[in-house]
């Protein structure tokens, strides 16, 4: 071992200067220590005061007396709060933390619906609606939220359903009762657009379709059910047209239009006296000569029906008897029958028969005379020489208004080439054609010993009606 040994080093105590060093050093360690541990702290961000709402159209989600005090429902209420600031970063954290504490939590549920709307997201905001609805069906703000979702997925009659369910469960929200009146006008224009565009092009499937659709958003609408009806008749559903009309006139009492045609399909399906009152109603609103007469046709066949089946029966008739002639006459001209011969008419043989009535008028007007044995025989064939013998009575009674002209008739000089101006039957026939009331025929003959058929009968009375200015039936036995 040397004996040399290092001297030992002395420790010096530090001066001054040093200990103002180690002073500097350990306060900067704590300030260190301090800030770090400031920024692993969790950050806490302000709840904003909103003055003005970001969406004052989301309905606030209330929050049910049992979470009133809960942890959920406080971080509900910040959510929303940052929300409506137009902060949604911050919403969502909060009201995922909401649904986390209490699972199923249908208000933070809703309002995570509102964030997706503010985002315009309406498909990922309806998820959220449906999920809060499921919790609590008759959760208005869910409801609310849902219409709008729906509104901005083009789903119109959708929003509309739930903008409805949301004001039944709360009658408060007036809001919203605007936009339902504003979605049903726009869904009414729209539908009635296709439905006028569908019908104008004959597409009628198309056309009702859109009609229905119309009338889910207005169905107080009476013009939307007399178009619908319209459609429906032009397709040849008539019963389903026959109820839309009566909804039409329903609504409104004044449809002259509507009346009209469930007047047409009613005597469609000769259901007589219901079509004649609702032509009557047409015509009391907006008088028309093709109403008044249509009215008289009914009425005209109403009349029939009530007359005998003989009498019906006659346009079919190939031949016709003095009963058959008298009944038409008595029926078809019966004011030309008024005034009567002042002596009484006796006939023994007409008791029992159908015609009696007017049998027993024709002959107290002189048109056509019992037999000298009082005997009208009603049964007798009429041939067309006894058809213009009653047709020249009738004419003179026609005349009396304008005896020129019942003159110019009797004294016409006709020619046929079958019955000489010296025939019995002669004068009556040429009047009866010079009145236009019979004709001879192609060859100019006048047949008069040739059966009368019910046909060639009636076509003389609707003559005789016009020349009387009576009202003209046609050729039915009306």
């Amino acid at each position: 071992m040397s004996l040399l040994r290092a001297a030992p080093v002395a420790r010096r105590e530090p001066g001054k200067t040093g200990k103002i060093q180690l002073m500097r050093k350990s306060l900067l360690l704590i300030v260190g220590a301090v800030l770090l541990a400031g920024a692993c702290a969790p950050k806490t961000i302000p709840v904003p005061v909103v003055t003005s709402p970001k969406f004052p159209d989301f309905v606030t989600p209330t929050v049910p007396a049992a979470f009133a005090d809960s942890a959920a429902a406080d971080a509900e209420e910040r959510g929303w709060r940052f929300l409506q600031a137009g902060d949604l970063k911050n919403a969502d954290r909060e009201l995922g933390a909401a649904m986390k504490q209490t699972p199923g939590f249908f208000p933070a549920e809703t309002a995570l619906g509102y964030v997706e709307l503010a985002r315009k997201d309406p498909k990922a905001a309806l998820g959220h609606f449906d999920r809060a609805a499921a919790q609590q069906p008759q959760y208005a703000p869910a409801l609310a939220g849902r219409g709008q979702a729906l509104i901005l997925l083009n789903r119109g009659v959708d929003a509309i359903a739930a903008l409805e369910a949301a004001l039944a469960a709360d009658p408060t929200l007036t809001d919203l009762r605007r936009r339902v009146e504003v979605l049903k006008f726009r869904g009414l224009e729209q539908n009635l657009a296709a439905a006028r565009d569908a019908a104008k092009a004959g597409k009628n499937d198309e056309a009702i379709q859109a009609y229905t659709a119309a009338l889910a958003s207005s169905p107080d609408s009476p013009f939307l059910y007399r178009e619908l009806a319209g459609v429906e008749q032009k397709k040849g559903e008539d019963e389903a047209a026959l109820a839309h009309y009566q909804k039409a006139v329903a609504l409104d009492p004044t449809d002259a239009h509507s009346f009209a045609q469930m007047g047409d399909l009613l005597a469609k399906r000769n259901d007589d006296d219901a079509a004649a009152k609702a032509y009557a109603s047409a015509n009391a609103i907006e008088p028309t000569a093709a109403l008044a007469a249509k009215i008289e046709e009914l009425r005209e066949k109403a009349t029939l029906a009530r007359l005998p089946a003989e009498y019906r029966a006659l346009d079919q008739a190939p031949q016709i008897t003095r009963a058959d002639l008298a009944a038409l006459i008595g029926i078809r001209l019966a004011p030309l029958l008024q005034s009567q011969r002042s002596d009484a008419v006796v006939i023994t043989d007409v008791r029992n028969n159908w015609a009696a009535a007017w049998i027993m008028a024709v002959a107290r007007a002189g048109i056509m005379e019992p037999f000298s044995n009082h005997a009208f025989q009603p049964r007798t064939i009429v041939r067309r020489a006894d058809l213009a013998q009653a047709v020249v009575r009738l004419l003179s009674r026609i005349g009396a208004a304008n005896p020129a002209q019942a003159k110019a008739w009797i004294s016409a000089r006709g020619s046929f080439s079958d019955l000489a101006p010296g025939h019995l039957a002669y004068p009556a026939a040429s009047a009866a054609v010079a009145a236009g009331v019979m004709s001879a025929g192609p060859d100019g003959t006048f047949a008069p010993s040739r059966p009368v058929s019910g046909a060639e009968a009636l076509d003389a009375m609707a003559k005789l009606e016009a020349l009387a200015h009576l009202p003209v039936r046609g050729n039915g036995p009306q």
